[in-house]
């Protein structure tokens, strides 16, 4: 039976530790990443894909620092929007060729997607979120005589930019989206969690912040109603006392048991956390069936034989 599936993949199936991110290299993980993707597809299950764009932002302040005496700086709610386009068109064409090369005639469109996020969010008075390159103390005193920018120290790399990641509410493109699910159109949407924008009386505005893209597909999941919310990673499944002899894999936790585990410190804010919060997110919404597994694994995991199951 068809099912409606919203997939939340990882940056790492675009670009892998330790490459540059060059377009060649992209390309070609999107293409190792794709086959059990288009398993499902090829089975009849409507798709929508997410994905993750931080490395890509990244690299795009950088240009923007280096050309700033030539061209226009865009804010990054522009930048947003133009690595949503980069990657959106990126995916879509090598899904379309591996698809002309297994003979699934299905349909597959990119959709730039708008989330909005609240102008009361607390997150906007605390920015948190590293992006952007390192800056040595002169440079960041150079940077401060004109620009007031939160910045941080990182890990004894220099100082970085920080900006704000307030949760999402609302898919503004919602349904467009759902539009083209109901012609059963493989869609690529959400990419690094959406353009953030703020709402007031019906009028859209972007705003400096960077929306964490497991969040914004577990809402986009929600919201279209998806059967199965799978958020896609490094590892096979979740585990406790991970990296230690202790380590144990969860086939299934509760969100009880979720909760409790975030508190005792099994999930850290800076890895598995999000995605816990999102998968609960998902379920507190209305969802039912939501995994966190990796890539390779995503048919076993469908199939209930290894990811993790967050259930109510």
């Amino acid at each position: 039976m068809s099912k409606k599936i919203v997939l939340a993949i990882g940056g790492n199936a675009i670009i892998k530790e330790g490459q540059k991110g060059t377009l060649e290299e992209q390309i070609q993980n999107i293409g190792e990443s794709s086959g059990p993707v288009l398993d499902l597809i090829e089975e009849g299950n409507t798709v929508v894909i997410t994905h993750g764009n931080g490395p890509q932002v990244g690299n795009t302040l950088i240009k923007n620092q280096m050309a700033d005496s030539v061209v226009p700086a865009y804010p990054l709610d522009v930048l947003d929007a133009e690595t949503q386009g980069n990657l959106g068109y990126l995916i879509q064409q090598v899904f379309k060729n591996k698809m002309v090369e297994r003979n699934i005639n299905r349909p597959i469109a990119t959709v730039v997607t708008q989330s909005v996020v609240s102008k009361e969010d607390p997150a906007f008075a605390n920015p948190t979120k590293p992006i952007g390159p390192f800056y040595t103390q002169e440079e960041l005193d150079k940077i401060l005589e004109t620009e007031k920018i939160s910045y941080v120290e990182d890990s004894g790399r220099g100082y970085r930019r920080v900006v704000a990641s307030p949760k999402p509410v609302k898919i503004v493109e919602k349904e467009a989206i759902e539009a083209l699910l109901d012609k059963e159109i493989t869609v690529i949407t959400a990419g690094g969690g959406g353009i953030p924008v703020t709402e007031e009386n019906g009028m859209l505005k972007g705003t400096d912040a960077v929306i964490d893209k497991d969040f914004a597909s577990a809402l986009l999941a929600a919201e279209v109603k998806a059967d199965y919310l799978f958020i896609l990673t490094g590892v096979e499944q979740v585990a406790i006392h991970f990296g230690t002899p202790q380590q144990q894999n969860l086939l299934e936790m509760t969100v009880e048991e979720a909760l409790r585990y975030m508190e005792e410190g099994h999930f850290p804010k800076g890895s598995m956390g999000p995605k816990i919060e999102a998968a609960i997110l998902f379920l507190q919404k209305g969802g039912q069936n939501v995994v966190i597994t990796s890539i390779d694994k995503l048919k076993d995991a469908l199939e209930g034989k290894t990811g993790t199951r967050v259930t109510l």
